[in-house]
């Protein structure tokens, strides 16, 4: 090989490389341990007012790939990966909400951030349910919860809940193993979460992320969510602070009575399945700039 060759091929190299660098999104990320020998990665993004964005089941920071770069233009973003899951440690104690609450105070202790603006999705509102439950309300600005019940499993008609007792005592027999884990999480991606064809890249993607944290993970975090119970935190947070839901089309009927009762200064937009705001971003984007707006 020639000197000149080799000489353009390290120009060819070095110029794709740089256009590489250049596309890919600039990624914040560092881990804190908030235990020994747990550490949690997070993402921090952008400055201003701090919005904290909790993903749920089994789910990681990737979910908010078209919040992150639209919000921290004018705001500081945070997310993160909770104990458990994506590139957390992976643990035996803990998996359950209310230690993800306290890791969460933790983390925005290290990070120095005072009352955020507080957007959870799925299980991660019990997350940011449980923060406000020990820090107090005056703790946060205001509060998003993404589509999910503070009383995800009563057993009662005409509650808002994640299902009947039968129907979530299936989907933990069916995470039991790692294959069962998989089959679950591609049919509830395709049944509830998404209503865009539900392609093999997707299902990737998807699944990719939750099983990162394995069955046993999965299992107690489904439990720890389905057996919570947060609906005097939810109606304090209603009284004290500005309070959003966004809910998904399937169960607005009983979502939005349940809500009318017991949080009913709250705002409340339905539209798409349980993950709207990445399906729908614009939307979403809009309805979540428009709730910041009022108490900036």
């Amino acid at each position: 090989m020639t000197d000149y060759t080799s000489r353009t091929l390290a120009t060819c190299a070095r110029s794709v490389l740089l256009t590489l660098a250049m596309a890919a999104p600039a990624i914040a990320g560092d881990f804190f341990e908030v235990e020994p020998g747990v550490d949690l990665y997070y993402e921090d993004h952008g400055s201003g007012l701090p919005i904290v964005f909790v993903p749920g089941w089994t789910f990681t920071t990737q979910v908010f790939e078209h919040q992150i770069g639209a919000f921290a233009k004018d705001h500081r973003v945070i997310t993160f990966d909770p104990r458990s899951h994506g590139r957390s440690t992976l643990t035996l104690e803990g998996n359950n909400y209310v230690t993800q609450g306290a890791d969460l105070a933790k983390l925005l202790d290290h990070l120095k951030v005072e009352k955020p603006v507080l957007v959870g999705w799925s299980f991660g509102c019990l997350t940011t349910w449980e923060f406000i439950k020990t820090r107090s309300v005056d703790a946060a600005s205001a509060h998003m919860c993404i589509d999910l019940s503070p009383t995800p499993l009563t057993g009662n008609d005409g509650d808002w809940a994640e299902g009947s007792v039968a129907e979530i005592a299936e989907l933990y027999s069916g995470i039991q193993s790692a294959e069962g884990q998989r089959n679950v999480i591609n049919w509830y991606a395709d049944e509830v979460m998404i209503e865009q064809d539900y392609t093999p890249e997707l299902s990737r993607w998807i699944v990719d992320q939750s099983t990162k944290s394995p069955p046993f993970v999965a299992a107690a975090y489904l439990a720890a969510g389905n057996f919570s119970n947060y609906l005097e935190t939810a109606k304090e947070v209603d009284a004290k602070l500005p309070s959003a839901f966004v809910i998904a089309d399937h169960w607005s009927d009983s979502a939005k009575a349940y809500l009318a009762v017991h949080t009913p200064n709250s705002s409340v937009q339905a539209f798409g399945g349980h993950m709207m705001f990445w399906e729908y971003p614009d939307r979403f984007n809009r309805v979540l700039a428009g709730f910041i707006a009022q108490i900036e």
